[in-house]
């Protein structure tokens, strides 16, 4: 394998790091870890005692340099990005997936977020940055690795035009649920984006008159609805994105996935990805025995989120009778 002689073999970009008005790209030492947690940050967290990453300073670069160093190694290939509205099974997905020695599955890296995020660049300067830093993570590390799928964080959704721009060729694919128990899961352990004002709410699209007076779960629910009518947009000006629903089964959304990407692996392959469904998303030493949610209904007017996720079911059956 060619990319073992380089210095960087091994080193990925994490942070982006604005400092005495410069702007640098933080580095970190994999050794020989996959990305095999759950999340990206819990594979990092899992490398801060390595001795290259422990140490009392950081290594950094600046943006040219991460740019030219992205050309000089070896990557595998982006088989798709995939979009999620969050609690829809979209961790079952990335850690099915993940089980193929073939794969290289990048699930919600902070670093994507940050440059997709930013104010700092030019589109033009994102779009570079964005191929750059996928090239990085999925540099091929070990001789059976062959593709490179993206987990999205949630309301990456409203960057799927920017992004298509950037990947014109590469498959999409938008995983959804039924929304009262998106959001039952949300009141069990509220994730970050349910919550007013801890993401901007432009990031979602969302405007002040519309969240005067609002209730804390209703503002889960206006989120939700933003995500299904940005799938739904997508949807309608995309022709390479398939949508996946997680109440049609999760075997099925990884079979429909790996058809939909076109890519073939072997049996074994196959059987191991289907075992890690029967096993809990964030721990597969526990076995999956289904969602428990509380009876008491939320206090939630869901009249727009119902029509939403009809639309989206009839999304899905239209493009599975194609």
């Amino acid at each position: 394998m060619e990319n073992i002689n380089h210095p960087l073999f091994n080193w990925i970009p994490i942070n982006l790091v604005e400092k005495d008005n410069q702007i640098y790209f933080e580095w970190f030492y994999l050794a020989d870890l996959k990305y095999a947690e759950p999340f990206f940050e819990e594979t990092i967290s899992k490398c801060r005692s390595l001795t290259y990453n422990s140490k009392s300073f950081k290594v950094i670069s600046t943006v040219e340099n991460l740019i030219n160093w992205s050309e000089e190694l070896i990557s595998v290939e982006l088989k798709s990005l995939f979009f999620h509205v969050s609690r829809c099974g979209s961790t079952m997905l990335s850690q099915s997936l993940v089980t193929s020695a073939e794969n290289i599955m990048i699930s919600e890296a902070p670093i994507i977020d940050q440059i997709l995020r930013s104010n700092i660049f030019s589109l033009e300067k994102k779009t570079v940055l964005i191929k750059s830093v996928l090239k990085l993570l999925g540099q091929k590390r070990f001789t059976e690795q062959q593709h490179l799928i993206i987990k999205l964080d949630a309301w990456h959704i409203f960057n799927a035009s920017f992004l298509r721009s950037i990947f014109q060729e590469t498959p999409f694919a938008l995983l959804y649920r039924n929304p009262t128990e998106v959001l039952k899961s949300h009141q069990k352990k509220m994730g970050m984006h349910m919550v007013p004002n801890l993401l901007p709410p432009n990031v979602f699209g969302i405007f002040a008159k519309e969240i005067d007076e609002i209730s804390f779960q209703q503002y889960g629910a206006l989120v939700l609805e933003k995500y299904f009518q940005g799938f739904l947009d997508f949807y309608e000006s995309d022709e390479n994105v398939t949508v996946l629903n997680y109440n049609e089964g999760m075997k099925q959304v990884v079979e429909q996935f790996l058809s939909f990407i076109n890519t073939k692996y072997s049996n074994t392959e196959l059987d191991k990805m289907y075992d890690r469904l029967q096993k809990h998303s964030k721990n597969e030493k526990a076995i999956f025995t289904g969602d428990l949610f509380k009876e008491e209904s939320l206090q939630i007017d869901f009249t727009r989120l119902i029509i939403l996720h009809e639309k989206l079911n009839n999304t899905l059956y239209k493009h599975l009778e194609c």
